[in-house]
């Protein structure tokens, strides 16, 4: 086992209240123009931090929370992985592009027994989200193990894809799924037959997140596995038909359909099959997972529970198992700063609504389920509306500032962390006004919470995961089109001592990222943070007095 144990930061003092860590979500620093959802928001108590003295920018996107370059956005799992990490770890999607440069991807057992399953008289089903997005799939990765299934012989391959609109523009559907098509097209000669059998849009088939609502897997199921849903020749068929039927409709929230042949579904999911959730993000991965691995599963009516070899590209839950084969490996997370801090008997909060709730544990923990301690620990989950949340953007703000503050009051903590959604999830939307409205609440949570911290002389750190609200909107040849995905923009780093018991000033730290706040918050928790972390943002002056 790791030496979990952390040394006393010299000429350090204790102070009576806790450190408060808020991670705005989606809240990065933008062009300051009227595209900037940030800017236009009326946010007085965030304006008068930004001009505080420990403020600084940081990564978080690209190589500095472990994506193959720096163009590659951010998302919440890799930053709070960081967040919780205090080092940089190859995450999802250059995890898999190492896996398939290598080949080890096609050398492990689930490949292998897919592989197997074909042989037989199978058919390997991939199901996944085709775009270029690169946060939860990327479509590139799918066309190299279609490449693969040619060379090994493989005769009958059925794609199951989910449009984006979120990670990419809203309505491009057409740009990934037409290639597709024509590339499964071209490779179904010699007595191959590959081609796509179904799918939808993310936000409203197969890819539901924490359990916010299971009737979107249920969803995924009815069309992917048992073939019922509404009919078309081929996805760009039916994806042309849902735009001619609806122009606002964006792709995220297109809804189900079925690939027909002959009158009838062209790629149920039989006994004998095989199939590979091909997205390697874990959040919107593991309710379908269990949905295919549970024997005893519940949450929906199932109908039919097909024979299959079932495996994810990623374990996307590794306590949980979830599911029990996989083609990649995840980044081996050890030593987080929430272990360091159980070890050394510090009493730990962590709050979000649903939507996030898996960020401030799972995610921040290094992709671990459940408490590390749970004697030191405690975890609250406030549930989000279901609801599209442009139509109420202030979302559970307000009911989780209310638990934190009585959490403050309370004594009991040490560290506390939230995580507050609004930022990213109505960002998703591309709703100006509920995205201003969204940094809003935030900005009035924070003048709620900061009287509270100030008065038990605690500290708060204030900073975001990625950005999102920052950019509501591009601009390409005088059309104007709704941004929706997260950006690659900077976010905020704040700190204010209310306690006023040591002194902090920057380190100077080049270049930092998301990675050096668990040091940050080592210190402020009177710890020197272990010489692999990256380092701390702040250093500690000559005492007062």
């Amino acid at each position: 086992m790791s030496d979990l144990s952390l040394r006393p930061l010299p000429g350090y003092k204790a102070f009576p209240g806790p450190v408060v860590t808020v991670v705005m979500d989606g809240v990065g620093i933008g062009p300051r123009d009227e595209s900037d959802g940030v800017f236009m928001a009326y946010t007085p108590v965030l304006d008068e931090l930004l001009q505080g003295n420990l403020v600084t920018r940081l990564k978080a996107h690209g190589l500095a929370v472990g994506l193959p370059s720096d163009g590659d956005m951010g998302n919440s799992e890799v930053g709070h992985n960081a967040l919780g990490a205090g080092r940089v770890f190859s995450q999802g999607a250059k995890l898999v592009n190492e896996a398939l440069q290598s080949g080890t991807i096609f050398q492990g057992d689930a490949w292998k027994q897919a592989l197997q399953r074909t042989q037989n008289g199978g058919t390997l089903h991939f199901i996944g989200m085709v775009s270029d997005g690169n946060v939860h799939s990327h479509v590139a990765q799918l066309n190299r193990m279609l490449d693969e299934c040619l060379e090994n012989g493989i005769k009958k391959v059925r794609v199951h894809g989910l449009l984006d609109g979120r990670d990419v523009g809203p309505k491009t559907a057409l740009e990934y799924f037409g290639p597709l098509e024509e590339k499964l097209l071209n490779m179904s000669q010699e007595g191959r037959d590959y081609c796509m059998a179904s799918g939808g849009g993310r936000m409203v088939v197969t890819m539901d997140r924490y359990e916010a609502d299971w009737r979107i897997v249920e969803k995924g199921w009815q069309a992917h596995v048992l073939g019922r849903g509404r009919m078309f020749s081929s996805a760009c068929e039916a994806i042309r038909t849902y735009y001619d039927e609806d122009p606002d409709l964006n792709d995220q929230y297109m809804g189900s359909f079925v690939i027909k042949r002959d009158g009838r579904a062209v790629g149920t999911i039989e006994d004998g099959d095989a199939v590979i959730l091909f997205n390697f993000r874990g959040d919107r991965a593991i309710e379908l997972s269990r949905a295919f691995d549970e024997s005893d599963f519940k949450e929906f009516d199932r109908e039919r529970i097909p024979d299959v070899f079932y495996c994810g590209i990623m374990q996307y839950d590794g306590d949980a198992m979830i599911p029990s084969h996989y083609l990649v490996e995840p980044p081996s997370i050890s030593r987080t700063l929430g272990e360091y801090l159980c070890a050394a008997g510090v009493r730990s909060y962590a709050i979000s609504e649903t939507q996030k709730f898996g960020h401030v544990t799972y995610f921040w923990n290094g992709n671990k389920s459940g408490y590390i301690d749970e004697q030191l620990e405690k975890y609250v989950e406030i549930e989000s509306d279901r609801i599209t949340f442009d139509l109420r953007p202030w979302m559970k703000a307000s009911e989780i500032t209310d638990h934190v503050i009585d959490a403050i009051e309370s004594h009991q903590y040490k560290f506390i962390r939230l995580n507050f959604a609004n930022g990213d999830m109505v960002g998703h939307t591309g709703v100006p006004i509920s995205v201003r409205i969204a940094v809003e609440t935030v900005d009035l949570m924070l003048k709620r919470l900061l009287p509270v911290l100030k008065k038990a002389e605690g500290i708060a750190v204030i900073t975001a995961d990625h950005g999102n609200a920052d950019c509501m909107w591009t601009v390409k040849k005088g059309v104007r089109t709704a941004m929706v995905a997260h950006t690659r923009n900077p976010v905020p780093f704040v700190v204010r001592d209310f306690s006023e018991v040591n002194s902090f000033s920057l380190s100077g730290v080049q270049e930092p990222g998301l990675a050096n706040v668990a040091a940050t918050v080592m210190n402020l928790l009177g710890f020197q943070a272990p010489e692999d972390y990256e380092p701390s943002l702040l250093q500690l002056k000559e005492k007062k007095g």
